[in-house]
């Protein structure tokens, strides 16, 4: 198992940026692919952008696409995500989650929920127009 702690969230005027971390610890994190998902109220949880555990394959929800980037850093074990052009819809707690380690290569990051087993609390995002 990781334990998962996220930061960097706030109150953003719409066309803002902020840039979250995901605090890792625990086993093998640099094995893990790792994802950000959100969670508007209202809505269910939903799969925003995920990373492999060496950083060459990415995956991005069409909401986001062009205006979020996500990275790691596997000697800091810890996960980013810039976010630019932020908008109102934005508007979610986001949360990190971690699959379990692989020693294969992961060409498609999952999207899917049931894919990742370890979750941080999230970090409350708000966008205002």
């Amino acid at each position: 198992q990781v334990q998962l702690v996220e930061s960097g969230g706030g109150l953003v005027q719409a066309g803002g940026s902020l840039r979250l971390s995901c605090a890792a610890s625990g086993r093998l994190f640099s094995r893990r692919d790792m994802g950000w998902f959100r969670r508007a109220p209202g809505k269910e949880r939903e799969f925003v952008a995920g990373i492999n555990w060496s950083g060459g394959s990415t995956a991005y929800a069409d909401s986001v696409k062009g205006r979020f980037t996500i990275s790691r850093d596997n000697a800091k074990n810890t996960l980013y995500l810039q976010m630019d052009s932020l908008k109102p819809e934005d508007t979610a707690v986001y949360l990190c989650a971690a699959r379990a380690p692989s020693f294969g290569t992961t060409v498609v990051v999952p999207t899917t929920i049931t894919r990742y087993e370890s979750w941080g609390p999230g970090t409350q995002v708000t966008v205002s127009s």
